[in-house]
């Protein structure tokens, strides 16, 4: 666990950890690091690397007005250059997989390849109005536990999920205070996505294409608010080499310790080599 400062003076913390092909995971926009705490145990070869995005987890918080796609896509490349790293692959779930095509449109030569988790170039409005609803708001109940167990009622795409599962993931992406349960994020990210500073531009096929020669790899929950099957299956038309699973029994977002997610995630990171 380390710190970087980037060039326009935000500390941004990061997990780097194992050794092989370095991989940088990109998690979610209210989310950090720990968002891949599930699938890391199962990643063998690879040097993980986990930054926490600015605003978010244990990275220092910023003007509001720089959480916004390309400034967090600058400060990934920054932290390869922090790292002494020519390229690496992306792991980018959700936020993550949209910064990763930024970086294809604009840095390609500092990528060894990407991996995709229930994103694509077009994002679903029934899934956007979800995350709407609770950004920068706390939730309402006053335990990690009280959270977990609402997000197993709430969370209906997902199925055979233990509750012990959903605490886990509470336990990760909020905290417990004394008078209930905090955020580990800026709240003030809600103005940058409202605002529409965070969104990412029109038409992001064009960024999606930029992927073209290197490793690809696109998963999908099979119950996704966020990622179509249309554009699921756009994507695979588009590039029918790409490694493409949709994981069973999940909506936005797969935990990434399935079955099927490993066993393609295995197969892509062999790719790379």
């Amino acid at each position: 666990m380390a710190n970087f400062t980037t060039s326009d003076g935000v500390e941004i913390f990061y997990r780097d950890e194992g050794e092989g092909v370095p991989l940088v995971c990109l998690a979610g926009l209210t989310r950090d690091g720990r968002d891949f705490d599930f699938v890391a145990p199962h990643l063998e070869g690879v040097r993980l690397i986990r930054p926490d995005y600015r605003g978010r987890g244990q990275s220092g918080w910023a003007d509001w007005s720089t959480y916004t796609i390309p400034v967090e896509g600058r400060d990934t490349v920054e932290l390869l250059d922090h790292l002494g790293l020519k390229q690496a692959a992306v792991l980018g779930t959700s936020r993550g997989g949209l910064i990763a095509m930024g970086l294809a449109a604009t840095v390609k030569d500092r990528l060894m390849g990407v991996a995709l988790n229930d994103i694509g170039p077009e994002i679903a409005d029934a899934g956007l109005e979800v995350i709407k609803g609770y950004l920068g708001r706390r939730p309402p109940q006053k335990t990690l536990a009280e959270v977990a167990a609402r997000r197993a009622e709430l969370m209906t795409g997902f199925v055979g999920v233990p509750e012990s599962r959903w605490l886990e993931e509470a336990e990760r992406i909020f905290v417990q205070e004394e008078d209930g349960v905090g955020l580990t994020y800026d709240p003030n990210l809600r103005e940058a996505v409202l605002g529409g500073g965070a969104q990412p531009v029109a038409d992001l096929w064009p960024f999606f294409d930029a992927f073209k020669g290197l490793p690809l790899c696109a998963l999908r929950g099979e119950n996704s608010d966020l990622l179509s099957r249309e554009t699921f299956e756009e994507m695979k038309a588009r590039r029918p080499d790409m490694i493409a699973v949709e994981v069973k029994g999940r909506g936005h977002i797969p935990f990434l310790d399935e079955p099927e997610a490993l066993d393609a995630l295995h197969r892509w990171i062999r790719m790379l080599r």
